[in-house]
């Protein structure tokens, strides 16, 4: 338990069984009535944002996020393994955790994952990584309809659109935030 004078940003409440980040505060001493802390909080699994305002010194609840760098092992069944490179310990992260992460992650990827009370909360990747196309038609020159970009499939399975000039096995770093082409990766 804490009170609102020891909030930070950073710091996550539990609220009614919800687990939020608190991402902005400001006390608040108005000239007539009881000072109060205005609050902008996320909530971490659905990013969700929201303002709330607490009384000065109301006791809220805090909770334990451990946020550990692992290494993704591989797929078991629909769920993931990461190993912590610190303790060598496997914990398994379900596919519905990882979400569309997955796209983007191959073996041996280097990412942080969110734990609290010994559960995954969430999977959060390097901003860009380095993969490579496991297929993609040949561009066909003066092709200028689909403003210069062709599907291709990664060798994740994902498909995200690349430039024309690019071919099969080629590697190429793509922006894990949106899926966006971000350039070829010289050998």
């Amino acid at each position: 338990m804490a009170t609102t004078n020891d909030l930070k940003n950073g710091l996550v409440l539990n609220l009614e069984g919800q687990l939020w980040t608190v991402t902005a505060f400001q006390h608040v001493k108005p000239g007539k009535g009881g000072a109060f802390v205005r609050t902008t909080l996320k909530h971490v699994l659905t990013g969700k944002v929201v303002d709330k305002t607490f009384n000065a010194g109301t006791k809220v609840e805090t909770a334990t996020v451990d946020r550990r760098n692992m290494t993704y092992l591989y797929k078991d069944g629909q769920d993931f393994v990461f190993m912590d490179g610190d303790t060598y310990d496997q914990i398994t992260v379900l596919a519905a955790v990882v979400g569309d992460n997955a796209n983007y992650m191959l073996e041996n990827t280097e990412v942080q994952v969110a734990v609290h009370e010994n559960e995954a909360l969430y999977v959060e990747l390097p901003t860009s990584v380095e993969i490579v196309i496991q297929h993609t038609d040949p561009g066909l020159q003066g092709d200028r309809s689909t403003g210069g970009t062709k599907p291709a499939t990664l060798e994740t399975g994902a498909e995200i659109q690349v430039p024309l000039f690019l071919s099969t096995g080629e590697k190429i770093k793509v922006d894990t935030r949106d899926g966006r082409y971000l350039g070829r990766v010289s050998n």
